[in-house]
């Protein structure tokens, strides 16, 4: 049995350290004048530099959905900062949730000076390969990451998961250097058609590597478990469109690094 030993952990070995697990905490950080409390996740098996994905929270703020999405693409290997664009404690409810994602949306300078901070957090934080971000949100968070893109972010890509798609003005899309890739749903009541047809005008008026998935049957929040299954209320989940927007985004990311 002594003999086989050193052959037992050489196989135990080839599986990496024995220790590694995803690694997930509280991360807080200024934007401007405000305290912000962001959530980072990355797999410590993984050594040195890795690519740097930020996550953008829905209407309510940071959640358990974006530190699952967090968690999920931490153990594909990257480093994940789940961004607080409302600031430390401010976790609204329905309906404040609407008032406080009201203000950003309708100041877009503010919402891009707070989604850029967290990007500069993530982008200088040890772990991460400066050369390789990409931003991915869920719906107020989906809005939020074609902003940081026409903001002119250094990134490579982001991904809209059911965000809105309105565009003012449109000619920010010239300042985009990232892929873009927006999943929606098909039949989100909170997007209009006229805001999906403004998008892709302007994506392809400014030469923007962008695609657009539209969902059959899928509403708003088609990724939140939480929300029911009713479409008739606006917003619910759709299994299959998130399985396959998951997908799509695993694919995109694979892609951009």
């Amino acid at each position: 049995m002594k003999a086989l030993r050193p052959c037992l952990l050489a196989v135990l070995s080839s599986f990496g350290p024995l220790s590694a697990a995803i690694v997930e905490k509280p991360l807080e950080y200024k934007s401007g004048d405000v305290l912000c409390e962001g959530w980072q996740a990355y797999d410590d098996a993984v050594t040195g530099k890795r690519p740097g994905v930020l996550v953008v929270h829905q209407w309510t703020g940071i959640s358990d959905h974006e530190k699952e999405a967090a968690r999920k693409l931490a153990a594909l290997g990257y480093n994940v900062l789940v961004a607080d664009i409302y600031g430390k404690g401010i976790r609204p409810q329905p309906p404040a949730a609407g008032k406080q994602a009201g203000k950003y949306k309708g100041d877009r300078p503010l919402l891009r000076a707070g989604v850029n901070a967290a990007l500069d957090v993530l982008s200088h934080d040890a772990h991460t390969d400066a050369s390789k971000l990409a931003a991915t949100g869920y719906c107020f968070g989906g809005t939020t990451v074609i902003e940081l893109a026409r903001s002119g972010a250094a990134i490579k890509g982001v991904v809209s998961f059911h965000g809105g798609l309105d565009s003012p003005p449109p000619a920010d899309g010239k300042n985009i250097k990232a892929r873009v890739l927006a999943l929606h749903g098909a039949d989100d009541p909170y997007v209009p058609a006229k805001d999906v047809a403004t998008f892709e005008a302007e994506m392809k008026a400014t030469g923007v590597d962008y695609k657009l998935v539209k969902y059959p049957r899928a509403v708003h929040s088609f990724t939140h478990k939480a929300t029911g299954d009713d479409n008739s209320k606006g917003a619910a989940y759709n299994a299959e469109a998130d399985r396959d927007s998951w997908f799509q985004r695993e694919q995109f990311l694979k892609r951009l690094f």
